[in-house]
């Protein structure tokens, strides 16, 4: 749904020296689509900082930042990062640990006493969401109780004196508590504020000067204000958690700018040690040896060699993407102010145009085959001998029937292409969308190393 307030978006100006680093024609591309986007979504604004090369090569705010009065969105404007602040908070318990104050396998009881089985959980499994400690704010909305100030000492008096959901290494389950605990345990040894600690060992040194922590400094009246709706209702000022509730796993706000160069003190180890760099973005195993795809407040990925370190944030009407490819050098920061889906749709737009998908010399061969097998399937006469034995298992009388009395009306496709391709159990997962008689499809399929089909499922696109 569109939002008339959104019609004649307001594009901030940008410097010359960031134009150069970026073509034309990317640029171009960028603005396009991030416009297009906060249309689509209803999304009053985004700041964007784009890093190329290490570094940052493009900056741009879109939008409005206040919808009464009506004012521009700015690069200069600091944006709530919300849960992006946890590889903020995970890298000062680091450099405590470089400090030799701490080790990230010490017990959570040597530091914070009367939490549950505090013997038992260590700092490295409250950074990598690993512990068992329940969290305080699963909600995408602000429940009454959150309005009302708090104190971190008072999150842990209830969330961290419950069970654990679980033992402690088995299992990743995202909790906010566990960062709370982790900012405790910075300012004890630190003997000083979270943000005043960070403020001294990383936003200072990185010449990171927007950055406020919203839970201690008033927010400024040239920032923007935070925006929800009500199902497809219009835009209405949201309601900001109360004081405290932020704390050490969301209480940042800051300039895209700002946590750009976050993300180039990750790449170039101006901030942490190499060691610290590595365990910050290296993936926590849990105790049955399965992957946990999250590191120290990253998620963590890596895909044809190339390594991703990401994450995203959301405090009360603000949402944002950020997100390090060390080996391409480049990283994209999205800052948004409505509670849309425009943050990650804008992050995965940009990161498209800046990194070519790796070449697929099966791309053709396995969209030749899947067309093939549609209009077989459509026929009701379906060549068996591209099929793995379990898919031809999978094509008993009736499920041939169906196929063909349901794909048979919609006739020739007008769109078959594909989507998505990436490596699972031995074969290749390829997604393809597929246009016919005014119907959206989308079709699931396994390829194996021959080539055979081990998998065609065809379903309706509910993205339509």
């Amino acid at each position: 749904m569109k939002n008339p307030l959104l019609c004649l978006l307001f594009v901030a100006s940008v410097t010359a020296s960031a134009h150069a680093q970026l073509p034309a024609a990317t640029r171009s591309a960028i603005d396009d689509g991030v416009q297009k986007l906060l249309a689509d979504t209803g999304c009053p604004s985004a700041s964007i900082a784009i890093v190329k090369d290490g570094t940052i090569a493009y900056e741009r705010a879109y939008g409005d930042a206040r919808l009464e009065p009506r004012t521009a969105a700015e690069p200069g404007m600091r944006y709530k990062i919300g849960s992006n602040s946890k590889q903020i908070t995970a890298a000062a318990i680091l450099l405590l640990a470089e400090d030799g104050k701490l080790s990230l396998d010490d017990p959570v009881s040597r530091f914070i006493p009367n939490l549950t089985r505090g013997g038992d959980v260590t700092i490295r499994q409250l950074l990598s969401h690993t512990s068992g400690y329940q969290d305080y704010y699963p909600l995408d909305y602000i429940a009454p109780f959150m309005t009302r100030p708090t104190a971190p000492q008072g999150i842990l008096d209830v969330w961290a004196r419950k069970a654990l959901d679980f033992e402690p290494g088995t299992q990743w389950q995202y909790s906010n508590t566990n960062y709370t605990i982790a900012g405790l345990i910075v300012e004890k040894l630190a003997g000083k504020p979270l943000v005043e600690y960070l403020r001294q060992r990383v936003f200072g040194p990185l010449k990171m000067t927007s950055v406020v922590d919203v839970d201690r400094e008033p927010w400024s009246d040239r920032d923007p204000v935070g925006y929800t709706r009500f199902a497809l209702g219009p835009l209405r000022s949201s309601t900001p958690e109360g004081q405290g509730w932020a704390y050490a796993a969301g209480e940042l706000a800051m300039t895209a700018h700002d946590l750009a160069l976050w993300d180039i003190s990750l790449m170039n180890g101006t901030v942490l040690t190499p060691s610290s760099i590595a365990a910050l973005t290296t993936e926590v195993k849990l105790k049955n040896g399965s992957g946990t795809g999250y590191a120290l407040g990253l998620d963590v990925s890596n895909a044809s060699g190339r390594r991703k370190w990401a994450h995203t944030g959301g405090m009360s009407g603000f949402l944002s993407a950020n997100f390090t490819r060390p080996d391409d050098r480049i990283a994209v920061t999205v800052l948004t102010n409505g509670e849309t889906l425009a943050y990650g749709r804008i992050a995965r737009m940009i990161e498209n145009l800046l990194v070519a998908p790796p070449e697929d010399p099966r791309a053709a061969q396995a969209l030749e085959l899947a067309r093939k097998v549609f209009r077989e399937l459509q026929q009701g006469n379906l060549d068996r001998s591209s099929l793995t034995s379990d898919l031809d298992s999978y094509f008993t009388a009736r499920a041939l029937a169906d196929f063909e009395s349901s794909l048979k009306i919609l006739g020739e496709p007008t769109v078959f292409r594909q989507t998505s391709a990436r490596e699972r159990g031995g074969m290749t997962a390829r997604g393809f969308q597929i246009r016919a008689g005014g119907k959206a499809l989308v079709l699931s399929t396994f390829f194996t190393p021959d080539g055979k089909l081990a998998q065609y499922l065809v379903s309706t696109d509910p993205q339509q």
